[in-house]
């Protein structure tokens, strides 16, 4: 998009691609006055929220002793992933949650909210995105107004998030009047499944790539996702070329063709998702033999999930393409984090280990069964520890988009993997 924009241009931009969009004539109406509307999370001034607060009271789901950690770590994941794709940070800021939720005014604020919201609107907004339990906690029940209290003290236009956020956005929009504030506008993506047909779960590695992922682990997930021949329902892999990878390679496109004098250079491989020699127009590509039909080229994502509700496209071909695009994606990001201690340092103590404790507990209990040792009294003669060798590596088992098995494309067979630090994009 030109610098120049207009204001009608600038407001498709920000809203292409949305599943919905909830009082989208006030953001046109700042468009039309030349402002920058302000987001709460081009052309808009974006402020990105690190939920320290909400975390901890998302039903215990994190520790307080390991939100800090989280917060930085997740504020160097979107600063990486900003620079590798050339997104200008300049209007950017940060704001975590603490940093103002504990103030007087805003507790002031809560508490005013609170008198009002009844238990039943509360646990109806919240429904989507807290944690349902049997027996549910108090802080359940805050998170919803407390999200829409930030809108306010962040001082934005609209807020954006994906539409299993959308009870929360109309019960801002409900209350926020209430207390004699404005009402937001609210923009909406939409979810994408996770690799195993159903809702992503931060829970289950094997639902979602994380950033840090290296490539042998990216090919093992997409081999193990469900990609059922022909069902275009539940299928996350396309979901994530429609969401993710599209969306990426159409915006390398533009800076190659210099219609776009936003974004900047980027980081790593910028070349958009489409083999050499592709027609003029060409957004995304699926390279296979020759053997199976050969590389196929597509301007838009419709006849990408045509072809493979027909079957035209094999849920290897479909794999291995999408493995291709996301290491592509990730491998700047993975080149940043490891030339980053700081960033190295978060990751870890945000998302320690759970095996370490347990080893060491094992350790700790085999040498206290241990019988006591004499010693050697021999001069010429010293005790060593005996050497037990590592186990050997398991081979690497890499996705073949060649073989036309269709028994692995079931998601029930799935390996477990080793939990790799949180932060997935949305897959």
């Amino acid at each position: 998009m030109s610098a120049n924009a207009s204001p009608e241009e600038r407001y498709e931009l920000i809203t292409r691609r949305l599943q919905e969009v909830l009082g989208g004539e006030s953001i046109k109406a700042i468009l039309q006055e030349g402002r920058h509307p302000k987001c709460y999370l081009a052309g808009v001034e974006v402020t990105i929220l690190l939920a320290d607060v909400h975390a901890f009271l998302d039903n215990l789901k994190a520790p307080l002793e390991l939100v800090a950690y989280r917060t930085k770590y997740y504020q160097h994941v979107l600063l990486a992933v900003f620079r590798t794709l050339g997104i200008p940070t300049s209007k950017l800021r940060f704001v975590e949650g603490s940093s103002y939720q504990l103030s007087r005014e805003y507790n002031m604020d809560n508490y005013r909210l609170s008198a009002i919201v009844t238990e039943h609107d509360a646990k109806k907004a919240g429904a989507e995105v807290i944690k349902q339990v049997e027996s549910p906690l108090l802080s359940g029940l805050l998170y919803p107004g407390m999200q829409a209290l930030d809108e306010q003290y962040l001082g934005v236009d609209f807020q954006f998030g994906g539409v299993d956020q959308r009870k929360i956005f109309t019960f801002a929009e409900l209350y926020l009047p209430r207390l004699g504030y404005a009402k937001r506008a609210h923009l909406m993506n939409a979810m994408v499944p996770g690799l195993a047909g159903g809702k992503m779960s931060a829970s289950d590695p094997n639902s979602k790539i994380d950033f840090l992922d290296p490539p042998a682990v990216v090919k093992k997930k997409i081999k193990m996702a469900f990609c059922e021949p022909g069902n275009v329902t539940d299928n996350g892999l396309l979901a994530f070329v429609k969401a993710v990878l599209i969306p990426i390679s159409e915006l390398r496109i533009e800076r190659l063709n210099g219609t776009d004098t936003v974004l900047e250079a980027g980081l790593g491989d910028q070349s958009p998702f489409i083999a050499e020699g592709a027609p003029e127009g060409t957004i995304f590509s699926i390279v296979r033999p020759e053997k199976f039909g050969g590389t196929v080229h597509y301007k838009n994502y419709e006849d990408i999930e045509k072809d493979f509700a027909d079957e035209v496209i094999h849920p290897g071909d479909l794999k291995g393409a999408v493995t291709d695009a996301i290491i592509k994606v990730l491998t700047p990001i993975q080149e940043l984090y490891s030339q980053n201690a700081e960033w190295k340092e978060a990751a870890e103590k945000a998302y320690p280990d759970p095996n370490a404790k347990k080893e060491l507990k094992k350790k700790e209990k085999k040498k206290q069964n241990r019988p006591p040792q004499v010693a050697n009294t021999r001069a010429d003669t010293k005790v060593l520890p005996s050497a037990v060798p590592d186990p050997p590596a398991a081979p690497e088992n890499n996705v073949d988009p060649s073989k036309r098995e269709v028994a692995d494309e079931k998601a029930g067979g799935a390996e477990k993997l080793p939990k790799e630090p949180n932060g997935a994009i949305p897959m």
